[in-house]
C-alpha cells in the first residue's frame, strides 16, 4: 500500500488482524521557522503495529522541530504543539485511512 510507511509486505488479512489487536495509523508533526514565518506540516502516514512504540518513528521530526521550529514569533507555540503531538504517539488517523482503503475503486469504462 503505497504512501504508508511500515505496510510493506502486509497482507489485507494481516492488516485486519493487527488493527483488531490495537494497531493504528498515525502521522507526526514538525515545523520549521524563518524569522517571520512558521510552517507546520504532517508527515506521511505510518502504520504502528499493536504493541509497537512510536518514539523512534517520531524522533527525527521532533528533533527537527526543536532545532528549527521556534525561530518565529508563533514558532514557539507551534513547536510546543508539534513536540507534544509526537511525544503522545502522533495523531491517530486510523479511521480516515481505513475508510480510504475500504472505499470502492472507480474502474474506467464501468458505471460510476
Amino acid at each position: 500500500m503505497a504512501g504508508i510507511q511500515g505496510l510493506d509486505g502486509v497482507s489485507p488479512e494481516q492488516l485486519q488482524d493487527e488493527l483488531a489487536r490495537g494497531g493504528r495509523f498515525v502521522v507526526f508533526e514538525y515545523c520549521v521557522s524563518s524569522l517571520v514565518k512558521t510552517v507546520r506540516r504532517y508527515t506521511d502516514v505510518y502504520f504502528v503495529r499493536a504493541g509497537q512504540g512510536t518514539f523512534g518513528m517520531s524522533l527525527g521530526f521532533t528533533v527537527r522541530t526543536l532545532l528549527f521550529g521556534w525561530w518565529a514569533p508563533r514558532g514557539v507555540i507551534h513547536t510546543a504543539r508539534c513536540v507534544g503531538t509526537n511525544l503522545r504517539g502522533g495523531k491517530d488517523v486510523t479511521a480516515q485511512v481505513v475508510e480510504t482503503l475500504l472505499a470502492p475503486r472507480y474502474v474506467p469504462g464501468e458505471p460510476y
